[in-house]
């Protein structure tokens, strides 16, 4: 956030958050129809994209994996370790 412009950016793309949930369907329908391989690592205490935004990509791709952390909306500044190793593993089992 100490960045010159950067509480700006953030704060236009809060405001526009609106437009993507407007997608969601689309986004859904995606995934149903592709079956594209989802990882999903999340923070069980973000305020912002609560737990149940997470399982829900289990609706149209069942196999979605989803993890959760002890953390809140910032996730990679407390467990990059942690999620930066579920990454690597979820791509090197997807792209063989």
């Amino acid at each position: 956030m100490a960045r010159p412009e950067n509480e700006e950016i953030q704060l236009d793309l809060f405001l526009d958050y609106a437009s993507n949930v407007a997608l969601y369907p689309q986004f859904q329908k995606f995934f149903r129809d592709y079956h594209v391989p989802v990882l999903a690592v999340w923070g069980q205490n973000d305020p912002f994209f609560i737990p149940a935004g997470a399982k829900a990509f289990v609706k149209d791709v069942p196999n979605a994996e989803i993890n959760f952390y002890d953390t809140g909306h910032f996730a990679l500044e407390t467990h990059n370790q942690e999620i930066s190793a579920k990454i690597l593993d979820f791509l090197n089992r997807k792209l063989k």
